[in-house]
């Protein structure tokens, strides 16, 4: 079943990827938003101003995002202190799909959700995982489509190059 899920994940991302028409792209001011953890707290963009923040698009059903959690956890224990936060938004519809997924794929920074959809429709996220690097001034410095084995690195290097300056 998983097997299967991965390769329409892929499909449905490769083919949702062709047409980001609209997509939030490199330059623009990031989207705001406010959404609730799993304990109920309300995690917001704008009170994160000041800081390199990641925001990652996710889905349980997603077979990529179980490779970018590890990859996630470990840029949160090396640049957290240094000035990223890194947002997890999850899409899943049911919380017990997230669920599942968190207690199978462990996540060491900020898991938020929104079932009905409306940050990624502000975003137009075209697949899963999508994900976007946002400066401390709040503008779009980096979208990913999907998680790919030669992205991390390229990543990586955008975010030491925005924590940088605030050694």
């Amino acid at each position: 079943m998983t097997d299967i899920r991965s390769l329409w994940c892929a499909l449905v991302c490769g083919a949702l990827v062709a047409t980001n028409a609209g997509a939030v792209d490199v330059g623009e001011r990031a989207p705001s938003f406010a959404l609730p953890t799993a304990a109920g707290d309300s995690v917001s963009l704008e009170h994160m101003r000041g800081r390199v923040v990641y925001v990652d698009f996710w889905a349980s059903w997603c077979g990529p995002c179980r490779r970018s959690f590890p990859w996630m956890n470990e840029m949160q224990r090396r640049y957290g202190g240094k000035g990223l936060s890194i947002v997890a938004i999850n899409v899943d519809k049911k919380r017990a799909d997230a669920a599942r997924f968190l207690s199978e794929t462990s996540a060491e920074f900020i898991v938020v959700y929104d079932a009905p959809g409306a940050i990624p429709a502000a975003y137009a996220v075209q697949g899963m995982p999508s994900s976007y690097l946002i400066d401390p001034g709040g503008n779009v410095v980096a979208v990913e489509q999907g998680f790919r084995d030669q992205s991390p690195a390229a990543l990586e290097e955008k975010i030491r190059a925005l924590i940088a300056p605030r050694r």
